[in-house]
């Protein structure tokens, strides 16, 4: 079979490959799409390197070429002996983390056991730790990784689970680091009354669709973005302000609208460092802060000590993988797929 593989910094080349060999409890997808992330950007440009050896040292790409692409969807070509539930020619989106339920191991790993997936002690993922992704016409995976489609998605609409999975899962997070204010919460001087979404790629965006049609958060909803188009959309989608942070001085519009106390809650999905400067400014004291963006290269730490002085709660997330479902599937990700099959 084809993939694209990353044999160096910057370097892709389409080479022929051994097509997978699946076990009595896999499944070979046939890969129908595959979304782009921050995460392939950063492992194709050098910046990151998640493929590791024993002692945590990254390992090179010209000594271990990676085939990048986390965020699959595809139709299963072939289903193991052992596998009941799927069949060949069923459409189905992929959970790309190996954990002690996918790995069918006896004995779950604490973080397993606790509904805490994606930090189980023998995690790896397609795409991401060297494990072959989706940027190939196959790929293997366990059968409980597979989640089947049931609504007729375009196949690019269906690879945007594993984000939108993503989004879920941080915000359950928020949900459960018992701050001082919260969405919806009951008691409305604990209510979350504003929000600033630093950032409107796709997980800014994700996260603005969740807010308004999941979450049903009626309060004052900023996004930021310097790209005009995202702005729009943004707007679009359910924000009350998009602002341009490179047009308009940030910390005044959020201070003019909430009456000069900052927000409650500030999702930083940017990987600008400039908002970490700014963040002081924007926040209201023991405010919630999601740091979900990576990057924020070249800045000083030192910005982090006027952001403690106001005592929030800074809640970090990563992937899309919560517990699993009674039958071995991913919850987060089944979640995600409804979601968007009821066009939410």
């Amino acid at each position: 079979m084809k993939a694209s593989v990353l044999c160096d910094v910057h370097r892709l080349e389409v080479r022929d490959i051994p097509r997978p060999v699946i076990s009595p409890y896999e499944v070979l997808i046939r890969v129908a799409a595959v979304g782009l992330c921050g995460t392939d950007v950063h492992i194709f440009a050098g910046h990151a390197n998640y493929n590791t050896n024993e002692y945590g040292q990254p390992i090179p790409l010209a000594l271990q070429p990676q085939i990048l692409g986390h965020e699959i969807t595809g139709v299963v070509e072939q289903a193991g002996s052992a596998v009941s539930d799927l069949r060949e020619g069923d459409r189905v989106v992929v959970d790309q983390g190996l954990n002690c339920v996918s790995r069918r191991r006896e004995v779950l790993c604490e973080y397993c056991r606790t509904e805490n997936s994606h930090q189980c002690e023998f995690y790896r993922e397609h795409g991401i730790t060297g494990l072959p992704g989706g940027l190939a016409e196959f790929i293997a995976v366990p059968a409980v990784n597979a989640i089947k489609i049931s609504a007729p998605l375009e196949a690019s609409t269906a690879a945007l689970v594993e984000p939108l999975g993503c989004i879920i899962h941080s915000s359950d997070m928020v949900a459960k680091a018992r701050a001082r204010h919260g969405v919806n919460a009951e008691s409305a001087e604990r209510r979350v009354r504003s929000v600033l979404i630093c950032g409107a790629g796709p997980a800014g965006l994700l996260f603005t669709q969740y807010l308004r049609n999941v979450l049903r958060y009626e309060g004052l909803l900023f996004v930021s973005d310097p790209n005009e188009r995202k702005r729009q959309l943004a707007k679009t989608l359910g924000a009350d302000e998009a602002i341009d942070p490179a047009g308009a001085d940030l910390v005044e519009v959020v201070h003019e609208h909430t009456g000069g106390k900052g927000v409650e809650y500030l999702i930083e999905a940017s990987g600008s460092g400039e908002v970490f400067r700014s963040m002081p400014g924007l926040i209201c004291k023991q405010a919630t802060v999601l740091l979900y963006g990576h990057g924020h290269s070249g800045t000083d730490l030192s910005v982090l000590s006027s952001i403690l002085f106001k005592e929030p709660v800074l809640v970090s997330s990563v992937g899309a993988s919560g517990g699993c479902e009674s039958d071995g599937r991913p919850a987060v990700y089944r979640r995600a797929l409804n979601l968007i099959e009821q066009k939410r």
